[in-house]
């Protein structure tokens, strides 16, 4: 399993995924800064599933139809932050096969997976 984190995610979360064995490849170490298109192209180029915090990835994966190979949009604001990290870490691990390719939203009560086209 394979993703990439964008800068607004907690870095609790990336290290808990990766303790978990999940490759993550973080946007706050790579190339800290960049715009939501340059973030998106980067996970095209690497062919990875996005997670991020930043609903403006909605915008560009839904309405506009950007190229993708999946987005977890996590909505859990609010929420405690060792309750986000085992919610995100439990989500991504348990549902990897169904997230990919697919516009996903987290919050604390469910999981929403909605099909993207490119």
């Amino acid at each position: 399993m394979k993703i990439i984190a964008d800068e607004s995610v907690d870095f609790e979360i990336v290290e808990a995924l990766r303790e978990s064995g999940v490759e993550v490849a973080a946007v706050v170490e790579m190339a800290p800064g960049i715009s939501d298109d340059e973030v998106l192209e980067m996970a095209n180029k690497l062919q990875l599933l996005l997670l991020t915090e930043d609903k403006d990835f909605g915008e560009l994966v839904v309405r506009l139809r950007k190229p993708n190979f999946g987005v977890i949009l996590l909505r859990l604001s609010g929420v405690e932050l060792l309750v986000k990290v085992e919610l995100c870490v439990s989500t991504v691990i348990e549902n990897f096969e169904k997230l990919y390719n697919h516009f996903s939203v987290l919050d604390e009560r469910r999981l929403r997976i909605r099909r993207v086209y490119k």
